[in-house]
């Protein structure tokens, strides 16, 4: 797995180095769980014994060079979510994040100054915040193979105008399933991202935001409206250290929409301004948009029933 990321967070190698840590028990801390192994400054490789659900009572904290590897077990993170607070080289895999309560508490969050990261193949819904947040100056990020359900505000990348830090983001998301989440597929100011091969579908508000210097690179996306026919906004903010406002950039290319889904006329001053994926890494995985893909994307997405791999 590590080092198989696809775009922006390829490099992340997660716990690689490291030995294995077995998790044990469904309890909250102590020997033998989670919270346990995400504590530990060493790389470690942190697999399940155990099937169930984690009720947090607080964030849980990952540090640097850690693998979560949920193959071959079905956890549910419910309570609190996982916190990527200056930390590098992390990979999630194969988990379930399921009603998280409380004031700025996300599935996954990720901030501040984080990078070299890796979510896949994980299911996230019902939250109170968001499901995946991305913010204060964190970078290198791939979120793939993912499935986002009944929750408003999804997945929010850059949080304020005020953060002209969070130039540098730099985030791809790919092969991932938007189901009737309202708003946020993402929402992005300044940074990069780049969507391919995602199916959104039913949202409530719009499908995918750019706002203050965000820009949002080619797609090939489904794209299927419900009753709400807006499929991208651009919200209009001033940067803390510039005189005017601006909104941000959307290359809508290759798109397929359905249902009455409104096409994106590219907001700025041409479609030059809009960065190609091409300029940062060679290859990634872009098929056709075909209604195969659509379908493949309903039942491939999210946590899977798959074994771990032999020898671990």
């Amino acid at each position: 797995m590590a080092g198989r990321a696809e775009g922006f967070g390829r490099f992340s190698i997660g716990g690689l180095h490291g030995p294995l840590y077995s998790v044990t028990t469904l309890a909250d801390d102590g020997p033998g769980s989670l919270r346990e192994g995400c504590r530990r400054q060493e790389p470690l490789w942190i697999v399940f014994e155990v099937s169930g659900t984690i009720n947090l009572v607080s964030q849980l904290s990952v540090s640097s060079y850690k693998t979560i590897d949920g193959r071959g077990q079905r956890i549910k993170v419910a309570g609190k979510g996982l916190r990527l607070k200056e930390c590098e080289h992390v990979i999630v895999c194969n988990l379930e994040f399921e009603g998280g309560r409380g004031h700025d508490i996300d599935g996954i969050q990720i901030k501040p100054n984080s990078r070299h990261i890796w979510i896949d193949r994980c299911s996230l819904r019902d939250y109170d915040d968001g499901l995946i947040d991305i913010t204060r100056q964190s970078t290198d990020i791939t979120v793939s193979r993912c499935y986002f359900a009944q929750h408003d505000k999804t997945m929010l990348i850059g949080a304020d105008a005020s953060h002209v830090g969070d130039r540098c983001i730099r985030v791809t998301i790919h092969h991932c399933f938007f189901n009737g989440t309202r708003q946020r597929h993402p929402r992005l100011r300044f940074g990069k991202v780049h969507l391919y091969n995602n199916y959104t579908r039913n949202w409530g508000i719009y499908a995918v935001c750019a706002s203050v210097e965000a820009q949002v690179g080619k797609g090939e996306r489904y794209i299927e409206a419900g009753q709400k026919k807006k499929t991208f906004e651009f919200y209009t903010e001033k940067a803390a250290d510039r005189q005017g406002a601006s909104s941000g950039l959307i290359r809508s290319e290759g798109d397929v929409l359905l249902n009455g889904a409104q096409s994106c006329l590219l907001q700025g001053v041409g479609e030059n301004c809009v960065f190609h994926p091409g300029e940062y890494y060679p290859t990634w995985t872009l098929e056709s948009p075909l209604d195969s893909l659509k379908d493949v994307l309903q039942i491939c997405t999210g946590w899977q029933s798959i074994p771990r791999p032999a020898g671990m």
